[in-house]
């Protein structure tokens, strides 16, 4: 195997953060803004908050194309709805106006 020879993983990560980077882009150029969301001691937490004026938010984990949150990440999804929270899947960057005009109606 060559030194040079990107793993899958790193495949997948580089899709990732292409995903990841359309989605930043979008949110700015519809208004808002799209921070990384790091909660230390919280495993599981989504990737993105995704923040519009008048107090909408949303969270979104971003997956590479094809790829499905791992368990631990879906049971943080699920108690962030039950608490009233939208949270979206996103691995694909067609999906991102959908997620955007979901979180700002």
């Amino acid at each position: 195997m060559s030194v040079n020879a990107k793993s899958g993983s790193d495949r997948t990560d580089t899709k990732e953060k292409h995903v990841e980077q359309k989605l930043v882009t979008a949110v700015k150029a519809a208004g808002g803004i799209c921070p990384k969301f790091v909660s230390p001691g919280t495993d599981g937490m989504p990737d993105r908050l995704v923040l519009f004026p008048e107090g909408r938010i949303g969270f979104v984990e971003v997956k590479a194309p094809g790829k499905k949150p791992r368990p631990l990440q879906a049971r943080r999804h699920e108690q962030l709805r039950a608490l009233g929270f939208p949270v979206f899947i996103l691995d694909d960057p067609e999906q991102i106006p959908g997620i955007i005009g979901e979180v700002m109606k």
